[in-house]
């Protein structure tokens, strides 16, 4: 027994010098990423997601429940959680400011923080926080900002702005007891920013003149201006986009306000699509020895769902993942770090027990033999469900907005441009406060997991690139 217990004896104290080493010894090395591209579904939450899965599954003639969006492969997913300071539910301008600052703020406001009230001019320049976008420049890494709304939208410029209010896109926009104050509109500042492509839409912005809404000089032409100071070029349109030297910072502006919903555009359109905007954005930065920073917005999905209309949404949203795939096939997957998030939901809502394989922009159609026992299909086999006024109704709805019904319900709508019903009467449709998805791959994408706080996305771009522990 003596010789047992100092057999063990001497062996412990062979181990406990190398376990003290393990306990001391540095951490693994965390891989760190050369570039960060975020993928922004404005208004793109989970039951959009859904939605979107099905719907893209049934564009190929599947039954679309099986069907996974590209960015749903990615290994890394979180949960995260949206409001701003003063609001439950939030906008997009508290939102994108809370991922491009690290902090949350007050909704409406872009680029500064929450004790600066919104409207007043005097507080946005007292309390501006530094944005990802500036401290990409200022380390060196090139800088690039895609979206389908005005470059001068909320999410897009919180990458670049300082604003106490999200609508002061163009010097008209500040009101007049707010002017002279020292507050730049949110496209002046843009063109006095530092980028290396920005595309997008909203040339009204810019331009005193043709159309344009500033107010100050009617011969106004801030992207001339921009192009001067810079060495830049200026686009305006697809064919400008593919043909733009190479080797110069690049603005795009293709529309005089929003870029066009997916669904109404021609064959022969002008406009480049996300994906193009996508694809000319990486190749222009993957050539920067420093790496890049790369927002893309597909913006117009909230649009979308603010008139009421799930199946333009849906194909804005199709689309937005058809750029997501873009960018992951053509990005190397050990440097660059790929994240999808949205920066809130909309009240879209998917129900009624439709059989497998039912048409998303469809009616109600039960499974054979019925639907959960007490909702169960009309006397027809295949015929839609009738609800307790006798007349079908939809798989997708709205908790309100323009498609709200006044006096005795219609039948609803079906189909890419149908309207869908919603509960309480509102011009537009509102966002909605539940909890957005994160997906993440690459370098620093493990950090994306749990429930977080939308400011934490900041933190996880900038740790992954190695700007903090």
């Amino acid at each position: 027994m003596t010789r047992t217990i100092l057999a063990a004896l001497l062996l412990s104290s062979v181990a406990l010098p190398a376990l003290a080493k393990d306990r001391h010894s540095a951490p693994p090395t965390e891989p760190k990423a050369k570039n960060v591209i975020l993928f922004i579904g404005d208004g793109m939450g989970i039951s959009t997601i859904t939605a979107a899965r099905i719907y893209e599954g049934q564009k190929r003639g599947e039954t679309g429940e099986e069907n996974s969006l590209s960015f749903e492969k990615f290994p890394n997913v979180a949960l995260v959680k949206t409001y701003n300071t003063n609001a439950q539910v939030p906008d997009s301008a508290g939102t994108a400011s809370a991922i491009h600052t690290g902090l949350k703020t007050r909704i409406g406001v872009l680029g500064i923080g929450p004790d600066a009230v919104r409207g007043v001019c005097k507080d946005a320049l007292a309390h501006q926080l530094p944005t990802l976008g500036e401290e990409a420049t200022r380390r060196g890494l090139a800088l690039g900002i895609v979206t389908t709304t005005r470059i001068t939208h909320a999410t897009p410029a919180s990458i670049y702005s300082h604003s106490a209010d999200r609508d002061w896109e163009a010097d008209s926009n500040i009101p007049a007891d707010q002017q002279g104050q020292g507050c730049k509109d949110i496209a002046l500042q843009l063109a006095e920013s530092t980028f290396d492509v920005a595309l997008g839409g909203g040339t009204g912005m810019f331009y005193g003149r043709n159309g344009g809404g500033r107010r100050t000089d009617a011969a106004a032409d801030l992207p001339a201006q921009w192009a001067a100071k810079n060495g830049g070029v200026v686009v305006k349109d697809a064919a400008g986009l593919a043909a733009a030297p190479k080797g110069k910072p690049l603005l795009g502006l293709f529309s005089t306000s929003h870029m066009t919903f997916m669904v109404d555009r021609k064959p022969d359109s002008s406009e480049p699509t996300l994906t193009d905007m996508t694809a000319a954005a990486i190749a222009r930065l993957k050539t920067d020895p420093d790496g890049y920073y790369l927002m893309v917005e597909g913006g117009r999905i909230d649009h979308a769902h603010h008139a009421g209309q799930a199946g333009y949404a849906l194909e804005e949203a199709v689309e937005f993942a058809r750029a997501v795939q873009y960018a992951v096939e053509h990005t190397d997957p050990k440097e660059t770090l790929i994240m999808v998030t949205a920066d809130h939901s909309h009240v879209l809502t998917i129900s009624g027990y439709p059989q497998r394989g039912n048409p998303i922009l469809g009616l109600v159609v039960p499974p054979p033999g019925g639907g959960d026992g007490d909702h169960v299909g009309g006397e027809v086999e295949g015929a839609p469900t009738p609800a307790a006024d006798g007349k079908p109704y939809a798989t997708l709805g709205y908790a309100n907005g323009p498609g709200a019904v006044r006096g005795e319900r219609p039948a609803p709508q079906t189909g890419i441009a149908a309207r869908q019903q919603s509960l309480v009467p509102l011009g537009s449709e509102t966002h909605g406060g539940e909890d957005v998805a994160l997906f993440a791959t690459g370098p620093g994408a493990s950090r994306a997991r749990g429930v977080i706080e939308q400011n934490v996305i900041y933190s996880i771009i900038t740790r992954a690139l190695g700007w903090q522990k």
